[in-house]
């Protein structure tokens, strides 16, 4: 049985291959996290994430881009007392994105300039480790 405190996600840490993630923070909040969203019942999450990242940042990702990088927990950015369990993908791109929906800013940082943003947990403490990891590799 699910667990209604637990948000189920989809969400991709995106580089543009040239040492910069891409950021999103939602209107009327403070915190930068990664583009995704709620998977929707009975959808994969890599199809949630496809349709989110065409949703709010105007990505067009076909499902065999996106690259699985594990499941993570963290405490909601935006909903105190709740946590997201997150399937967390990633995709490199390196056009400027379209952010719409509830999408009010979406900014490239390289890892120091991210890392003084105000971050989501799930992104301070999971997502920014992996991206110093594969900017380390590229």
């Amino acid at each position: 049985m699910p667990d209604a405190d637990t948000i189920r996600i989809a969400a991709a840490l995106i580089d543009d291959g040239d040492g910069r993630t891409l950021l999103v923070r939602k209107a009327g909040t403070t915190w930068f996290m990664q583009a995704g969203g709620k998977i929707e019942a009975g959808e994969a999450p890599v199809d949630a994430l496809c349709r989110e990242l065409r949703e709010e940042i105007g990505f067009s990702v076909d499902r065999a881009m996106p690259r699985h990088l594990g499941c993570f927990t963290a405490p909601a950015a935006n909903e105190p007392g709740r946590s997201v369990r997150t399937d967390l993908f990633h995709v490199r791109f390196a056009q400027d994105p379209a952010p719409s929906l509830e999408i009010e800013e979406a900014v490239w940082a390289d890892l120091a300039t991210a890392e003084a943003m105000p971050l989501a947990p799930l992104t301070r403490d999971h997502v920014l480790p992996l991206f110093s990891a594969l900017a380390a590799d590229a």
